[in-house]
């Protein structure tokens, strides 16, 4: 691959960035920048489908930046706690490239969220087990001519309320209950998306980027509206002559508290680092696949919320 391809490679992977955002009740999610890593992915006029798997339990009860144990809580407690929350979520995009400087990307995914949790003032376990379409997405981007060794993106779109926030408690004292809206499929709310985003090649066998991406709800939908959030990747990855890339990101993400009657505004928003190593494999021109692990390396929450130990993410893009 020669030094004007791999340069292309840089901006439309980023470009297509799948940036998810934390949800009340520390309903995560995957902040990597997974398609940087895509290659032959050139300027040209054309299309990209992708396929995306993430899976992470939520597991380990925190406490602004430590860990707290649900046994230190005599039950029935005046505070909710939370017991897990297993997320395996696939998503699904489409990246139409109209010319070299602009593109469409559809970001459309599908979750699979099964929630255990002791509410307050009660002693047993109530569950949800919930189905469906998340919140879609649709974003421009914009890449100004750059350079062979630099190029600067800007991005800006929507996320619409696809998604269902009116799932129950399926068993347990709270059997018939309303959920959490930060665990709903969806938020109920659209969100304005902005960002931008600044890659390069520092040397022949190197590549870096940078991108920050601004996710603000625009209002609240029967009262309640997820925290503004604001996300930042970064990443350096082994440009060799190889089919295989190895690439190493760190994801930061911070999100104000939720707002609104219904929200959980005391247990919601935080931020948190993850460093992320992953590699990315090119089977042909046309077909490519990629597998990274996120670990979190800092935290900061308000209130009691659960988080994972550790994000498993993959997928396959194809271009046509």
């Amino acid at each position: 691959m020669n030094l004007r391809s791999r340069s292309c490679v840089i901006a439309a992977g980023v470009a297509v960035a799948v940036l998810a955002k934390t949800q009340a009740c520390s309903v995560c999610g995957c902040s990597l920048s997974s398609d940087w890593g895509l290659q032959d992915y050139s300027e040209t006029p054309g299309a990209l489908f992708s396929l995306r798997y993430e899976y992470f339990d939520q597991d380990q009860l925190r406490a602004g930046t430590g860990t707290v144990s649900r046994h230190d809580f005599p039950l029935p407690h005046e505070e909710e706690l939370q017991v897990s929350t297993a997320n395996r979520n696939v998503m699904l995009q489409l990246d139409d490239a109209i010319n070299p400087e602009w593109a469409v990307s559809i970001q459309l995914p599908y979750r699979d969220r099964s929630h255990q949790t002791i509410a307050e003032g009660d002693t047993d376990v109530s569950s949800s087990h919930a189905r469906g379409l998340g919140d879609a997405r649709v974003l421009v981007r914009y890449l100004p001519k750059g350079t062979l060794t630099h190029r600067w993106m800007l991005q800006v779109g929507l996320q619409v309320p696809t998604g269902r926030f009116d799932q129950d408690f399926a068993t347990g004292p709270q059997a018939g209950e309303r959920l959490d809206r930060g665990l709903q499929l969806g938020t109920g709310t659209t969100d304005l998306l902005a960002g931008a985003a600044w890659f390069g090649r520092p040397a022949v066998s190197w590549g870096l980027f940078t991108q920050v991406l601004l996710d603000q709800p625009l209002a609240e939908r029967d009262a309640f509206a997820p925290g503004a959030s604001l996300t930042f990747n970064g990443g350096v990855r082994w440009l060799n002559a190889g089919n295989l890339t190895p690439q190493l990101q760190l994801n930061i993400r911070t999100e104000d508290r939720e707002r609104g009657v219904n929200s959980d505004r005391a247990n919601s928003g935080g931020t948190v680092a993850f460093l992320s190593p992953g590699i990315t494999a090119q089977f042909s021109a046309r077909l490519g696949a990629y597998v990274f692990v996120q670990l979190p390396v800092y935290q900061r929450w308000n209130g009691l919320q659960l988080q994972p130990r550790a994000l498993v993410i993959t997928g396959l893009n194809c271009r046509w």
